[in-house]
């Protein structure tokens, strides 16, 4: 099979959107014959042993002109008109610039004797697919992989919102879901989900979940606090505004309260970007000596690199109905092969795939659970010194075994 990829950005850095992209893209080149990556990273990135292709921006259409115009105005006049143009056009002239420049290199995709074409993007935009949905030429081949609900009047709450030019962006996913061959999920959920407002998509859904890669981590990382020798409980990611760790936080000073003999080695690490909640978190990591809050931007290799050291590993999911998102960083706990600490709500992704019989989930705020929960964990370290997950189904199922399958499936 010889697939084209178009996709955002290939920079593993810039968001956990690509961080997933990179991952999907290494395992399809494992699979098939060819798969050439045509990005629109914005600057040169290559991915060993796959052809990459940079899409330039075009600078000198009108889109581009009126979008740098708009922002000069902004900056001159303070005079902010995005929500004004997007309720008028659905999109900014920026959405529109580099759409044009992602579309530009579909003529030579489409002479390429590729089998499919896949469109990747990331956090809430999807430029690849508009520019796809624009070159007809294309649609019997494309495969529109669709990695969070869109557009955000469609997501559950807590996240659910009205944005400008909600109406056009949801006749821009109404058209993809008529015109792709087929659309791909990381979520059986989110398919469903997704297929409840736009019908169409059910009969075309193909599940991918985000992908474990067994390439190895090379990089280190060295944090304050951290032993070996220690019980150390693991966030690490970005915390949302929309998914507090209080509930973990005080779970946690409960357990060392029932357990005082675990202060000397059981330790909470939350690391990473939190600005709703830097205030909060701060105050806690002041008063608890065993947490460690380190709210700076790491490395993903670096991240990586932690959960593998980590004694348990915790995936946070905002209090709700449904969460139907797979979190880009469950293939990555997954690999690591530590037990999984799950907040989340009854009808999540996530606790689909560990099953209803996994016994470390409970929901966000539910603190006495998680201080069970947390008081089993660290006697079955006390016990073992040596937790693991032991999931070979999920490795299959995240990595090259069901990849593979799906996309037999469809060839």
């Amino acid at each position: 099979m010889k697939i084209a990829v178009l996709v955002e950005s290939i920079n593993v850095n810039d968001s956990s959107g690509s961080k997933v992209n990179v991952e999907m893209i290494k395992n399809l080149a494992k699979i098939c014959e060819k798969v050439t990556v045509y990005h629109y990273t914005l600057k040169h990135i290559q991915l060993e042993g796959i052809e990459c292709v940079f899409i330039k921006e075009r600078v000198f259409s009108f889109n581009y002109l009126l979008s740098r115009f708009q922002r000069y105005f902004t900056k001159f006049t303070g005079i902010n008109m995005h929500q004004f143009l997007e309720n008028l056009f659905g999109f900014s002239f920026t959405f529109f610039s580099d759409t044009q420049s992602i579309r530009a290199v579909l003529p030579e995709v489409a002479v390429k004797n590729y089998d499919f074409v896949l469109t990747l993007s990331k956090g809430a935009s999807f430029r690849p697919h508009y520019a796809m949905l624009k070159f007809p030429l294309l649609h019997h081949k494309w495969i529109a992989y669709i990695h969070d609900p869109y557009p955000f009047h469609f997501y559950p709450r807590p996240f659910t919102k009205v944005l400008p030019g909600y109406r056009q962006q949801e006749t821009f996913f109404r058209d993809l879901a008529s015109l792709a061959k087929h659309v791909g999920f990381p979520s059986k959920l989110l398919s469903e989900w997704m297929s409840s407002f736009f019908p169409e998509m059910e009969s075309k859904s193909i599940i991918i979940p985000h992908q474990i890669n067994l390439d190895d981590i090379n990089e280190s990382f060295q944090v304050d606090g951290w032993s070996s020798q220690n019980f150390n409980i693991l966030h690490a990611g970005n915390l949302l505004k929309e998914r507090p760790a209080d509930g973990l936080i005080l779970a946690f000073e409960n357990f060392l309260e029932l357990h005082p003999e675990a202060k000397s080695h059981a330790r909470l690490f939350l690391i990473g970007p939190a600005q709703s909640h830097e205030v909060k978190l701060k105050a806690f990591d002041s008063r608890i000596p065993e947490l460690t809050v380190i709210l700076d931007f790491i490395k993903y290799e670096q991240a990586l690199y932690l959960q593998k050291e980590a004694t348990v590993n915790v995936i946070l999911e905002s209090k709700s109905e449904i969460s139907p998102f797979l979190p880009g960083k469950f293939p990555h706990c997954v690999f690591a092969d530590k037990p999984i600490l799950l907040l989340s709500p009854l009808y999540s992704e996530t606790r689909r795939l560990l099953g209803l019989d996994y016994p470390y989930v409970a929901e966000s705020d539910d603190i006495q659970k998680l201080t069970r929960i947390l008081t089993d964990l660290y006697a079955e370290w006390i016990r073992t010194k040596n937790l693991t997950l032991n999931r070979p189904d999920l490795r299959d199922y995240l990595g090259i075994p069901n990849l593979q399958k799906v996309l037999t499936s469809i060839s």
